[in-house]
């Protein structure tokens, strides 16, 4: 029988997807297994961390004081990972030929509500799995 801590047990990461017209939720607690999620890279907005969408592709609730997540992202093209939360907090990571085309942002976050954007540096779209465990 797998034994988890307090904190694990009490953590829950909400995951909304897709637009407001047809947003979905996922609720797990705790994230036993990864959740995968799918969308497009870029947009219409420039950014220090490439064209995003100005509306997050992906929101994550934190419930608990702290949480350890692993963001994971798989594409094509010159994409990046852009997450923002409370507090200011906001970090953007580059996909690079020598991580074999996928990104991965390990984090401990604070309680609070986080946006995920998946970006293009060079403007273009291609389909991407956003890969979130614990």
């Amino acid at each position: 029988m797998r034994r988890f801590s307090p904190l694990f047990l009490a953590l829950a990461a909400v995951l909304t997807v897709g637009s407001a017209a047809q947003a979905q939720s996922v609720t797990r607690m705790p994230l036993s297994a990864p959740v995968e999620l799918t969308g497009q890279t870029g947009g219409p907005e420039s950014s220090t961390c490439g064209n995003i969408n100005p509306a997050a592709g992906q929101v994550v609730r934190i419930t608990e004081p702290f949480a350890s997540l692993d963001f994971k992202v798989q594409s094509q093209g010159d994409y990046t990972l852009l997450i923002t939360g409370p507090g200011g907090f906001r970090e953007c990571v580059f996909a690079h030929n020598y991580d074999g085309g996928v990104i991965q942002a390990p984090g401990l976050l604070n309680q609070g509500e986080y946006q995920v954007h998946v970006g293009d540096r060079r403007g273009e779209s291609h389909p991407y799995t956003l890969s979130i465990s614990q």
